[in-house]
């Protein structure tokens, strides 16, 4: 691993860097060049999904990338994708993952993800959609789903297993039936949704926690127009003067330090060395307290559609949907 990023070992003893790439809505024509240039600035952890419809590209970069008589080997980066929602019925999930290795062009993942607890439709548009603009839902049970990925693992496809989006209920609901437990649970995770229960947790049944839009996810495309913007809390605009580093350093080294992977998106050659350049400063436990006190129980990340002229959150009716429980 490259001694410019710190990891956390998993239950399956793997190290995953704390600092990887995002790659959701980075661009085609974009991604290929951000995932080259993370590479070569010491970044180990890339993080994909089928649904964000890259990664036939970042297959290009790690193809010029990665090999035995390159710099990076594989074995020296984790790769993480996850299982869309049209592919929970448990015969579409190890074609749909041999599609994501195609795409990449590698011959296993370090970690596969259940990408949200509630499933659509089967088939391969990602938005199914019935006239009126709502969902067209599955009802396949994610333990099912689970059953079927416990497979890939059991078939050396994928290293690891985990979750996304889960709630705590739904996360004890996967343990009761888990033969292979998972390393991960992924979600929208920052100083204004610090998610301090999920994480306890987490830690106590022995998942690692990856923060994804650690940083408040500034490039949404549904945003609220009197929402917070988490880059321009004074607090942490202070912080940033003291230790001479950016907003986004200081928030970074708080999930870090807390042990909690992140995983900042960006195209920007310059933010994505900044982003992993958290190693060399540690906050005192006061500041630590203090950014964690920021909490709002603000999500930025629900997907939203107009039915009827109205903004109404994609998925609420579904029973599976994650965020009607507390945590």
């Amino acid at each position: 691993m490259s001694a410019a990023c710190d990891f956390i070992t998993l239950h399956t003893g793997q190290k995953m860097p704390l600092i990887g790439l995002g790659t959701w809505k980075s661009e085609r024509g974009q991604v290929k060049e951000a995932v080259k240039y993370a590479l070569s600035v010491g970044y180990r952890h890339i993080d994909c999904a089928a649904a964000y419809s890259n990664e036939a590209e970042i297959g290009e970069a790690f193809q010029e990338c990665l090999g035995s008589n390159k710099v990076i080997k594989r074995e020296d980066l984790f790769v993480t994708s996850k299982l869309w929602n049209t592919k929970h019925h448990p015969e579409d999930v190890e074609p749909a993952l041999r599609k994501t290795l195609g795409d990449l062009k590698l011959d296993y993942l370090d970690l596969y993800l259940m990408h949200w607890p509630h499933a659509f439709e089967r088939g391969d548009n990602l938005f199914p959609k019935n006239p009126d603009n709502t969902m067209r839902y599955d009802y396949t049970d994610y333990k099912d789903t689970w059953k079927a990925m416990e497979k890939l693992v059991e078939k050396g496809l994928v290293k690891a297993i985990g979750l996304s989006n889960f709630n705590s209920r739904q996360i004890n609901d996967i343990l009761s039936v888990a033969t292979v437990k998972p390393a991960v649970l992924q979600v929208e995770c920052h100083p204004y949704l610090a998610q301090n229960e999920l994480i306890a947790h987490c830690q106590k049944q022995g998942l690692v926690v990856t923060a994804y839009s650690p940083l408040g996810s500034p490039d949404r495309m549904w945003k609220h127009p009197d929402e917070p913007v988490l880059l321009e809390e004074p607090g942490i605009k202070k912080l940033a003067e003291k230790y001479s580093k950016s907003p986004a350093q200081i928030i970074l080294r708080w999930q870090v330090q807390r042990r909690v992977v992140a995983i900042p998106k960006s195209v920007t050659p310059a933010r994505i060395q900044q982003n992993l350049q958290v190693f060399d400063f540690s906050l005192t436990e006061e500041e630590m307290s203090h950014i964690g006190s920021l909490n709002k129980n603000w999500r930025y990340i629900v997907p939203m559609i107009t039915v009827n002229g109205k903004l109404v959150a994609r998925d609420a009716g579904h029973p599976h949907y994650p965020f009607n429980d507390p945590y």
